[in-house]
């Protein structure tokens, strides 16, 4: 940069330079854009979206998160709404279509306000304030413990959960499988508090036969089967010896030349290269495995010694199962059979326990599964579909289901769904936004209104007439707050299929409030972030690189 003789203005920038409104009808424009591509995959009626990468592959999904992350964004405010999807999906594991609509239509809204004259500094002030406001009155007002609800509480969270998604029509029986896979892996934790570490539920997809036949395994199952026919099929009382290491004949390290003056000489040297291998694999041995398994490759000439000894071994395994394995049977994964001498050793501790492993065929594939592992109790539901398409939609779907129940089991607090959260913030923030004598009151009524765009979409989807429905649904939400008997109606909410406004407590719709609180928080977050942007410097690339 230059400075002439006229101050800033003189100011030279390599580079373009927008400020001010511009820039910010610019960030609002890319964000809707966003917006409006996940806006129609919404709720138990939404649409599908088809995604083809640069390579030809196809991908089906309602996934907002899925969809986002596909999308190659370039534009840096829309980037931020695909990392705010991908933040929910690691959080709450669901609701990412919602949180990007929400974020979208806060930001719409600020920048009416900022045209209106009013400073962004007080919006911000405005939304925090609402959305403080908006999760102290989740907590306090609209969630329900689910001992009060009873024991379908749960699954009624995974069928809300699944109703927009492919499996939506079966969702009384993968309800019933997800809870029951959530089940079996609950653990307590030093707190003494229960914890469902869905980490530990495999999902493996195989073509054929039909969505109903989908099954849950007892125990770890792995997609690869064992590596020779002369293999047991079944061993009790294993011991698994988890390996990251080449289980092939031993080569020489790239660039290392070894130069022979005798040709008898070559002979010994392929005969200990063979040794050292096959001195690998007797170490494992000894140490007491019955049950091997690898990242990486088991030759020929090793296996003879695994079928020998009467040992499962399974090669190129995926590093992830393994790490879950380790955790369930308690044993370490190792890269290396070196100790601190030098020497090449196996301990026995480092082997996991189970109480046994079998391969087992399921359609035309040979699976191999750990049973009763020691430290972690582990299940696989194993999906069955038509084709590839269908099959991955379904894990994505069974994904988010296991993160909603995992999520209501260890939070214990549910809220009714169908937009009646956001129509009972919406009656509340606007009442307390008249409260307020300060610039944050306009700040505050907008945040109320653009909640109920979560309502709108959902009615519009749903080929409704969505005017007269949020109408309904807010004068039973205000009944709610101001009429003191009346505060039942809180859990109303939208009935997408009939077009009616209906109790959703008793429906079961419901979600976790977690996942409603978190949504809220990040959406402002996000709406924030690109609010404060008022100057976007874009830099030219130097000049020899553009010769290069």
């Amino acid at each position: 940069m230059q400075q002439g003789g006229g101050g800033v203005d003189a100011l030279q920038i390599k580079g373009q330079r927008e400020s001010g409104q511009d820039v910010r009808t610019a960030n609002v424009t890319s964000v809707q854009a966003v917006a409006n591509i996940v806006k129609t995959s919404l709720g138990p009626v939404g649409l599908d979206k088809m995604l083809v990468d640069d390579i030809g592959d196809v991908t089906i999904t309602n996934d907002g998160a899925t969809i986002l992350k596909m999308l190659d964004v370039e534009h840096p405010a829309a980037k931020i709404l695909v990392e705010l999807a991908d933040l929910q999906d690691q959080e709450v594991g669901d609701g990412t279509t919602s949180v990007v609509i929400i974020a979208a239509e806060l930001l719409k809204r600020a920048n009416d306000l900022v045209r209106n004259k009013i400073h962004p500094t007080s919006i911000i002030s405005g939304y925090r304030l609402a959305m403080r406001e908006a999760c102290k009155y989740i907590e306090n007002n609209m969630s329900i413990s689910i001992e009060k609800l009873g024991k379908d509480t749960i699954s009624n969270c995974a069928k809300t959960s699944m109703a927009s998604k492919i499996i939506g029509s079966d969702d009384d029986f993968f309800a019933k499988m997800v809870v029951e896979a959530a089940m079996s892996v609950q653990t307590i934790n030093d707190m003494g508090d229960y914890k469902y570490p869905i980490s530990s539920i495999n999902i493996l997809k195989a073509h054929g036969k039909s969505a109903h036949e989908s099954q849950l395994l007892k125990g770890y199952a792995i997609n690869t089967p064992r590596s020779a026919q002369g293999m047991p099929k079944r061993v009790e009382n294993a011991k698994i010896a988890l390996l990251d290491i080449n289980l092939q004949k031993t080569k020489m390290q790239m660039g290392v030349q070894v130069l022979v003056n005798d040709p008898k000489e070559l002979e010994k040297i392929r005969a200990k290269e063979l040794d050292i291998t096959a001195d690998r694999i007797k170490l494992i041995l000894e140490a007491g495995a019955n049950v091997v398994l690898t990242t990486k490759g088991i030759d020929d000439m090793a296996l003879k010694y695994f079928v020998d000894a009467g040992v499962i071994a399974c090669r190129r395994v995926p590093k992830e199962d393994i790490r879950r394995i380790a955790k369930a049977t308690g044993g370490r994964m190792i890269t290396s059979l070196g100790d601190m001498e030098g020497n090449e050793s196996y301990d026995a501790a480092l082997l996991g326990t189970a109480g046994f492993v079998a391969e087992e065929r399921v359609g035309d594939d040979d699976i191999v599964v750990i049973g009763d592992a020691s430290q972690r109790k582990a299940v696989t539901m194993l999906l069955r579909g038509a084709n590839d398409m269908m099959l991955d939609e379904m894990d994505r779907s069974i994904h988010d289901s296991l993160c909603i129940v995992q999520r209501t089991l260890e939070s214990g607090q549910v809220v009714p769904g169908g937009g009646a959260v956001e129509a009972g913030l919406s009656i509340y923030l606007e009442g307390i936004a008249t409260t307020l004598g300060s610039r944050e009151q306009l700040a505050i009524a907008e945040f109320a209104e653009a909640l109920l765009v979560i309502p709108r979409v959902l009615a519009v989807n749903a080929a409704k007439d969505a005017t007269e429905l949020v109408a309904k649904l807010r004068a039973y939400h205000h009944t709610a707050q101001t009429k003191p008997n009346k505060g039942h109606l809180s859990g109303f909410g939208l009935d997408l299929v009939n077009g009616v406004v209906r109790n959703n407590l008793e429906a079961g719709v419901l979600e976790p409030a977690m996942s409603k609180i978190k949504s809220i928080q990040f959406a402002t977050e996000a709406a924030l972030t690109i609010l404060r942007i008022d100057d976007v410097i874009t830099l030219e690339k130097e000049e020899e690189e553009q010769r290069a």
